[in-house]
């Protein structure tokens, strides 16, 4: 291992340029690509959209149980292997998605991609730039999360595109292949490099990282992050389906949800300068009061360039919010356990995320349109907010600006 702060300016260049390439490659075939395709899945098969969102679902519980373990071993080791290792384990993954002839396949393909999703999306991908960078992680985060919000601009459109001219398992093929050539041999030759030791806690209080994941702060900051998360993923899984309710096109629809994308890149490239003029418990309370706000116009809105409109103004807010996010954990204790805390508070918020999909489309059974269903998940942005004014450990004042 090399020591804390000893990262060459060359590896750092290299291993940002590769994280960028392979999260907008990893998230927009392993993650947006569904949304895209349930419909034409459902319609296929004959299997119920609310299954085969369950199946996706349950993706997003095997990535947040495999983050876990997999944040300590990148504390540890570095992401290389670990990142590496989740490419390979995609493919046969979404092979198994795409040749599926029966819902058991399908939801053993799921649950083998969402492993590999738990070593290649945002969580480890933060923690080594955290551990590279060092003192300017910040940066390199906003820079990483401002090219993984061309994830859904990229990707969705071109799975739309694909499906109109092949079939969703013809598209998921063509998606493998994509995420095999550029991804592989990314994380295999992209991230090697000696792995910094961690930084020096900056108190003991700090260095004790059971300790701190008992806190209330971080208690609440767990429970302020999963119903945040689900609002907003709830939100985006079900979009789709909103706008084709309301009258859209499948095409245009689609590209409304790509929007939403740019608008992510738009709230990331804000984030610094919203950093330097506020505290970290204001921009979290503010990020999901936001969220709840949105989802609301969301559901209230019925003109085309109205929602529109939202969807991007959603998009900027998620930008900030994945940002606020990645830098939870060094905001309120700093970075020495940031690949174990991290993961720790990544879980449970990955399994609300889980069930956000799916619960999306039970609420808009149970609501009777998915409009009224918006309602619901602003409410639960509210609830968030609430909880997010009591995350911050009384130490962190002397650190957070």
């Amino acid at each position: 291992m090399a020591q804390a702060g000893s990262t060459e300016p060359g590896l750092r260049r290299r291993v940002l340029i590769t994280l960028c390439l392979t999260e907008i490659t990893s998230w927009g075939i392993l993650y947006y690509a569904f949304p895209v395709l349930s419909v034409s899945i459902s319609a296929d098969t004959g299997w119920s959209l609310p299954m085969i969102t369950a199946a996706f679902s349950l993706s997003q519980l095997a990535a947040a149980l495999t983050g876990i373990p997999i944040g300590r071993v990148i504390d540890r080791v570095g992401p290389r292997s670990v990142m590496t290792a989740g490419s390979v384990l995609a493919v046969p993954a979404l092979v198994a998605v795409a040749l599926a002839p029966n819902p058991a396949v399908f939801f053993a393909g799921w649950v083998a991609a969402g492993v590999a999703m738990g070593a290649v999306l945002y969580p480890p991908a933060f923690a080594a730039l955290t551990r590279w960078f060092g003192t300017d992680h910040v940066k390199a985060l906003m820079i990483l999360t401002l090219s993984g919000g061309f994830a859904s601009t990229v990707f969705a459109p071109l799975t739309a595109a694909l499906v109109q001219h092949t079939d969703w398992r013809a598209t998921y093929l063509t998606l493998t292949v994509v995420l095999a050539v550029v991804t592989i041999p990314a994380h295999l030759f992209g991230l090697s490099g000696p792995w910094p030791n961690p930084p020096i806690a900056a108190s003991p209080a700090d260095d004790d990282h059971s300790a701190v994941s008992r806190s209330r702060a971080f208690l609440m900051l767990v429970l302020a992050s999963s119903l945040g998360a689900f609002a907003a993923f709830a939100a985006i899984f079900n979009l789709v389906p909103l706008l084709i309710e309301r009258g859209f096109s499948p095409s245009l629809a689609a590209l409304t949800l790509g929007l939403g994308g740019a608008g992510q890149v738009l709230g990331r490239i804000g984030y610094l300068p919203l950093m330097t003029r506020t505290t970290a418990r204001g921009r979290i309370v503010g990020t999901f009061a936001l969220t709840a706000v949105a989802t609301a116009l969301t559901g209230w809105a019925t003109a085309v360039f109205a929602l529109i409109a939202i969807s991007i103004g959603a998009g900027v807010v998620r930008g900030i919010m994945t940002l606020v996010k990645a830098t939870a954990v060094t905001d309120r204790w700093g970075a020495t356990h940031y690949g174990r805390l991290n993961g720790l508070l990544s879980a449970p918020v990955v399994i609300v995320m889980a069930l956000a999909p799916w619960a999306g489309t039970v609420l808009m059974t149970w609501t009777g349109s998915y409009a009224r269903a918006y309602f619901v998940l602003a409410a639960i942005a509210a609830l968030a907010a609430l909880a997010a004014t009591a995350s911050m450990p009384r130490s962190s004042k002397l650190r957070v600006p």
